[in-house]
């Protein structure tokens, strides 16, 4: 019944979202942040709802691609500083640009894209482009748990107009050569165009990475055009792959979070109660009122990673116990108090638990 409550509220709060969304032009309303919201969050708010409403995602909508071009268009005025201080101002008519070029997606730059791609001409002249940039992206346990920006710096070599001309779009094509009358003779040789000089000149730039709640190792975040250039053709794009960094307390599977706890024999056999720190600094209670043996595990529901689709849904903690055993000896009354208290005759068993060897 819970399950079925929760899954009710979050249905009804997305579709008084997209409802909001459709009947309102404020930018603001649009990406649903409040005026006040940083740059982070509004960055973030659109990553979520482009995923939502991108075209491609929702072909039975007639009206998809007007609100989708409504979304990129209210994010290009909020995530621009000064475009966002005039339309605070004086509203849409201050920022009123020209629509998107068609085919052409510049947000992908910004923080990667989502895997969308756009509609192409069909037999349309393939164009050289340079080789892509695979890149590890080291992360803690922290930031895939509460979600964070991380800014890279990128000395990316760029071509610039240099003097002089070069040849270029060279290429192999048949030529007929007249040796004497009525002889001839076919021949390749090497065709090249005059262009324009270049040279590669290396410029700095930040890219921002957002780093999603309940993302996973080798999901990756791709930026258009920040990869190797081409001297004729486009640059390739830059890829950051995510790999998670050891943590020192805890370790996921899937979803769900694993770590041990060790306590002393005495908390295994009359209880104990200890507190344990979460990725996001919460204190979890961990405690148990009965004997706990060594290996017992303890599951804690909702306590584990996010969900990288939903992040209202978390997977499992599971703590596993390991009982610290006394190093030193007892005394021989320690020794018959301890077999009055425990009122257990001793068992001797072979390792195996087989008997009749």
């Amino acid at each position: 019944m819970i399950l079925n409550y929760v899954l009710f509220v979050v249905y009804n709060l997305l579709t008084f979202s997209i409802l909001a969304f459709s009947n309102s032009n404020d930018y603001y309303d649009i990406l649903n942040v409040p005026r006040s919201a940083k740059q982070n969050h509004i960055k973030s708010a659109f990553r979520k709802m482009a995923k939502q409403l991108h075209p491609d995602k929702n072909q039975d909508d007639p009206e998809a691609s007007e609100k989708f071009s409504k979304l990129r268009n209210a994010y290009e005025v909020l995530s621009d500083e000064r475009m966002r201080k005039d339309y605070d101002r004086c509203g849409e008519q201050c920022v009123k640009k020209d629509s998107m070029a068609a085919g052409h997606d510049p947000f992908a730059s910004f923080f990667g894209d989502f895997g969308f791609h756009f509609d192409e001409s069909p037999g349309q002249k393939e164009i050289p482009k340079g080789g892509t940039i695979v890149l590890d992206l080291h992360v803690s346990l922290e930031e895939l748990y509460n979600g964070n920006f991380v800014q890279v710096t990128r000395n990316k070599p760029v071509i610039k107009p240099a003097h002089g001309t070069r040849q270029c779009n060279c290429r192999q094509e048949m030529i007929t050569k007249q040796l004497g009358p009525g002889r001839f003779q076919m021949m390749q040789q090497n065709v090249c165009d005059e262009c324009p000089n270049v040279k590669m000149v290396t410029e700095e730039s930040m890219l921002e990475i957002e780093i999603e709640p309940g993302m996973k190792d080798g999901q990756e975040t791709k930026f258009t055009a920040e990869g190797e250039p081409h001297i004729d053709g486009e640059p390739g794009d830059l890829v950051f792959k995510i790999k998670t960094s050891p943590h020192s307390v805890f370790e996921r599977r899937g979803d769900d979070l694993y770590t041990n706890l060790t306590i002393t024999l005495q908390d295994a056999l009359v209880g104990f109660q200890t507190e344990l720190t979460q990725l996001d600094g919460r204190k979890i209670l961990i405690e148990r009122n009965t004997v706990t043996w060594p290996g017992a595990k303890i599951r804690k529901k909702g306590e584990g990673m996010p969900n990288y689709e939903n992040n209202n849904l978390h997977g499992y903690l599971i703590i596993t116990i390991d009982v610290q055993f006394p190093k030193n000896d007892f005394t021989e009354q320690d020794k018959e108090d301890l077999k009055r208290i425990l009122g257990e005759n001793s068992i001797n068993k072979l390792y195996n638990g087989l008997d009749g060897y």
